[in-house]
């Protein structure tokens, strides 16, 4: 099994849209009141995706039953990595480390995530990133708390 990682394409919106949606529900659940979850269908994916595709990239898998299987996407704008989403069946296979080092790559310097998101942060952390802010904000009608990650840079 090998893991692709290329930019989106509009064609990829649906298969992006039903990553987001199934990984969501499990990332998020103790963390988003149900009700926000069931509001983050396929459908309201495929709605933000149809403007922000080009800021995206997919990652694909290879080899026995995925030949060219979309199973993780994220979304950066301006070095900010705003999305990172793995389809929960392949968590640990190697699409989310592929994406955030190509992520990396492209300019990539900060993201952020829940504070309570810890295998999230564990993974960030894993990969060299360095949580640099604690912090409140609105997110979904009410406050939550995030973290803001960074990548240190050879010279910090």
């Amino acid at each position: 099994m090998s893991t692709s990682v290329r930019p989106a394409s509009e064609a990829d919106i649906p298969a992006m849209a039903a990553v987001s949606s199934a990984s969501y529900r499990l990332a998020f659940a103790g963390i988003l009141p149900t009700e926000v979850l069931a509001q983050r269908s396929p459908e309201h994916f495929r709605e933000r995706f149809a403007e922000t595709w080009p800021h995206m990239m997919v990652a694909e898998e290879w080899g026995a039953e995925q030949d060219g299987r979309i199973v993780a996407f994220s979304l950066m704008t301006a070095g900010h990595i705003d999305m990172l989403f793995v389809d929960p069946d392949r968590l640990g296979h190697g699409a989310g480390i592929a994406l955030l080092r190509a992520a990396e790559r492209a300019g990539a310097e900060t993201l952020e995530c829940f504070a309570d998101n810890a295998p999230a942060r564990a993974f960030y952390e894993r990969a060299g990133w360095r949580l640099t802010k604690q912090y409140e904000r609105e997110f979904a009608g009410a406050m939550m708390r995030f973290v803001l990650f960074e990548k240190p840079t050879p010279h910090s």
